[in-house]
């Protein structure tokens, strides 16, 4: 069908609660979704795009044909769109990779028994404990236990390497009991072992209890040193538990859920707790979609689609589409009450920030970039409203001395790192004197003058900017709209602000300033801008200044006028080499004869009132 008939299908659905299904020209189903009038809701498809994503233009140019199903109410048509979704897996829907599977705690056999984590159980002989639904709880488990009883984390094979080597710096450190420098009998590291998976199956109270009672029983036996590695190990399991509850909640068991958005893809990470505890973490790398209460809401919905517990509360980092109707479905999937919670202050808001540092760290490391930068970006997104992290940021500064040799610096941030190979300068040509915002509006017109006539090329300056920063106030943006405008380009423009201290104080807009300082990363992010653009300004008008300075002191001197001047100034580069040079040099410069030759070496040589030292 093409979308003038899908359109008019469309339009002859009924105003009811339903689920669509699109399908492509092979009558495979491609999306499905869900609607409370499903005539308004389909029929939006197959009108204007102006308001429609990326991902909805492409998935509507492949639909050929839907169906529907009329539903009693949008409750219903949410429970039979999750039900659709997990069995058709369409792919322009939001589909959340369940790879998350059991894992184990593995003892080897042997003299020297080692504990570790793995993903199933083999027939290799070991003891296996488990299994268990939480990766995170079985790494954290194993983590804790090698800590505690300090045993070996290394790759050294025992009895093979027992009493070989120099111990590693966690032997030196105490935190291993270092077999491989023999110091622990055989017979000593297997009851350690013993111990610590006692402590594994019958967790830390038990554990703790029994040995208290054993170091007592030492203690009166005599047994000193046998007391003091009990107590030791009493003190390090207390330690460990003093710095769980550091990531402790309110709710006795509440999952936490945040976005973080790279330049293509996004991740969306969800943070356990059980038990007042931080029991489970996982992530997952998605195509980007926009961050908006749609999104969450799907994605929620996707997960617990997947998940057989849903706790009392859950919270999240933003705005959730129909909130109460996915209350009701998840209230549904729990058999009670559940609460959406939107954090503003106290402790519960630094585990959101944690959960998002996390789900920054995962896209970071995803795209090869560091966690901090891919949050500042976010966050810098997030306070000037863009649609998604800048990629490519472009920032622009003047500088001049009194009106003089005025120039302009570009420098490009690309996904928060400078991208030198796409600095450029630019030298003032339209005016002379003192005009910053005459300046930036000439230096934006021929910037995307280039981008005009340099499309298809290598050009960086083919590339078009997410987001421009002019180091400058309201004048400056308001100079430089205009020119954005009449080039038919949709570029965010925004000046940086600085304090009586040079400093970056805040975000100029059209309408005035946006505070910064409350966003770390961000203003970590522009304030490294804004330095770096007005280092490289300064410096090329440095270097034009010493030119245009060097130049006008050899008009000074008989028979050298501009183009001479401009020779010598191009083969010497600087007056002390000029100084240096004889004649004879100087005659090898195209243009410059004898006579003018002793005249300027005459000018720098003489010691009369009109030369120069």
């Amino acid at each position: 069908m093409t979308e003038k008939e899908l359109r008019k299908k469309a339009m002859a659905l009924p105003l009811q609660p339903g689920v669509y299904i699109m399908k492509n020209k092979d009558k495979k189903i491609i999306y499905i979704g869900k609607a409370k009038a499903l005539k308004n809701r389909v029929s939006s498809y197959f009108g204007s795009h102006t308001n429609h994503t990326l991902k909805v233009i492409r998935m509507v140019e492949n639909v050929d044909d839907f169906d529907y199903i009329l539903c009693d109410s949008e409750f219903e048509a949410l429970v039979l769109e999750c039900s659709l979704i997990k069995q058709h897996r369409p792919k322009y829907n939001i589909l959340l990779k369940d790879d998350k599977g059991y894992n184990y705690i593995k003892i080897t056999k042997g003299e020297f028994p080692r504990i570790s984590e793995c993903k199933r159980m083999d027939r290799d002989g070991a003891t296996y404990i488990g299994p268990y639904t939480s990766g995170f709880s079985v790494k954290t488990a194993v983590e804790e236990t090698l800590k505690i009883f300090k045993l070996p984390r290394c790759s050294k094979q025992f009895p093979r390497d027992y009493n070989k080597s120099r111990p590693c710096l966690n032997g030196f450190m105490d935190l291993c009991c270092a077999p491989c420098a023999g110091r622990i009998s055989q017979a000593e590291y297997k009851k350690n072992v013993d111990d610590a998976v006692a402590f594994l199956k019958g967790g830390s109270v038990k554990a703790v209890k029994e040995m208290q009672k054993r170091m007592e029983d030492c203690a009166e036996n005599l047994q000193f040193e046998e007391a003091a590695k009990l107590r030791d190990r009493i003190r390090a399991i207390q330690n460990i538990e003093e710095k769980q509850k550091v990531v402790k909640i309110s709710a006795k068991e509440e999952d936490v859920f945040a976005l973080a958005f790279g330049t293509k893809k996004m991740c969306f990470e969800v943070l356990r707790f059980e038990n007042y505890r931080l029991t489970d973490s996982e992530h997952f790398i998605l195509e980007a979609a926009e961050d908006n209460g749609e999104t969450r809401a799907e994605l929620i919905e996707r997960y617990y689609s997947m998940r057989d517990r849903v706790p009392p509360r859950i919270t999240v980092d933003g705005d959730v589409e129909n909130e109460e109707l996915l209350q009701q479905f998840l209230e549904k999937q729990r058999g009670a009450k559940v609460e959406i919670f939107h954090p503003q202050k106290g402790a519960q808001i630094s585990i959101l920030a944690l959960c998002k540092t996390n789900a920054n760290e995962h896209i970071a490391q995803y795209q090869g970039r560091l966690g901090k930068e891919i949050q500042a970006l976010s966050e810098l997104a997030d306070l000037l409203n863009l649609p998604g992290p800048p990629e490519y940021i472009e920032s622009y500064d003047i500088s001049h001395t009194f009106g003089a040799d005025n120039v302009a610096g570009m420098v490009v941030f690309h996904n928060g790192r400078p991208m030198k190979k796409a600095y450029k300068r630019f030298s003032i040509k339209g005016f002379d004197g003192q005009n910053d915002v005459g300046s930036m509006q000439e230096v934006l017109t021929r910037r995307f003058t280039h981008y005009r006539e340099e499309q298809g090329t290598d050009s960086t300056f083919a590339i078009k900017p997410d987001l421009i920063l002019l180091d400058g106030g309201t004048a400056q943006v308001h100079a430089v709209l205009p020119v954005i405008r009449q080039m038919n380009l949709d570029i965010p423009v925004f000046g940086m602000v600085k304090d009586s201290k040079h400093r970056t104080r805040a975000i100029a807009t059209s309408g005035g300033e946006i505070e910064i300082n409350y966003k770390r990363s961000a203003f970590t992010l522009v304030s490294s801008i804004q330095e770096e653009v007005h280092r490289f300004a300064v410096s090329y008008h440095h270097a034009k200044h010493k030119k245009s300075s060097f130049s006008s002191s050899l008009l000074q001197i008989d028979g050298i006028g501009p183009k001479k001047a401009k020779a010598l100034l191009k083969h010497f580069k600087t007056i002390a080499k000029l100084k240096e040079a004889q004649p004879e040099e100087m005659e090898k410069v195209p243009g410059i004869g004898a006579k003018d030759a002793k005249a300027v070496f005459v000018y720098f040589h003489s010691a009369q009132d009109g030369g120069q030292k």
